[in-house]
C-alpha cells in the first residue's frame, strides 16, 4: 500500500481517538485493515470502564481474536492513531499482527505527557526472531493535534 492509503486508514484511527477524547476516554484509536478494508476498529475505554488496560489497540487486539479467523489477523494492518505503548505493542508482538502503522510516535507525544513510559515499539518489534513491520510517523502533524490541550503539563 502507498502513502495515500495508509493517509486514510490512519485518518479513521484519528476520527476514533477524537471520539474517544469527547467520550472523556484518553485519545486514542485503532482500526486493523487487510488492503484497505477495514475489519474492526476500536477506541480507548480507560476511563468509561475503569479499566488501565483499555488502550484502543488493547481493545481491538481483543475484539480481532473473539472475532476473526488466525488467518485474517496474521494478514492485516493495525492501524494506530499514535505510536503503541509497551503493553499494546507486546498483545500486538504475541498476536502476530504484521505490520503496524501509527500517526504521531511516543517521542512526541511524551513532549505533553512529561515522558511517561514512553518506549518507541520498534524497540520491541524489530527483534530477529519474528520482525513486525512499523511505519511511521504518518500524518505526525494531525496525529499530534488530536492530543493538544487534554493531557496536563508535565
Amino acid at each position: 500500500m502507498g502513502d495515500a492509503e495508509h493517509e486514510i486508514l490512519i485518518r479513521e484511527a484519528l476520527s476514533l481517538a477524537y471520539a474517544a477524547r469527547e467520550k472523556g476516554d484518553h485519545p486514542f484509536g485503532a482500526v486493523l485493515a487487510i488492503g484497505n478494508r477495514v475489519l474492526l476498529s476500536a477506541e480507548n475505554s480507560v476511563v468509561s470502564d475503569g479499566d488501565p488496560s483499555r488502550h484502543a489497540e488493547l481493545n481491538l487486539i481483543q475484539l480481532a481474536w473473539a472475532r476473526l479467523a488466525k488467518a485474517e489477523i496474521e494478514s492485516a494492518t493495525l492501524y494506530a492513531s499514535t505510536e503503541p505503548c509497551p503493553m499494546c505493542t507486546g498483545a500486538i508482538y504475541y498476536s502476530r499482527v504484521p505490520r503496524v502503522v501509527y500517526s504521531v510516535s511516543q517521542t512526541k507525544l511524551s513532549e505533553l505527557t512529561g515522558g511517561r513510559f514512553a518506549l518507541p515499539c520498534i524497540a520491541l518489534l524489530g527483534r530477529p526472531e519474528r520482525r513486525t513491520e512499523v511505519i511511521g510517523p504518518v500524518l505526525p502533524e494531525e496525529g499530534y493535534r488530536v492530543h493538544v490541550g487534554f493531557w496536563p503539563s508535565p
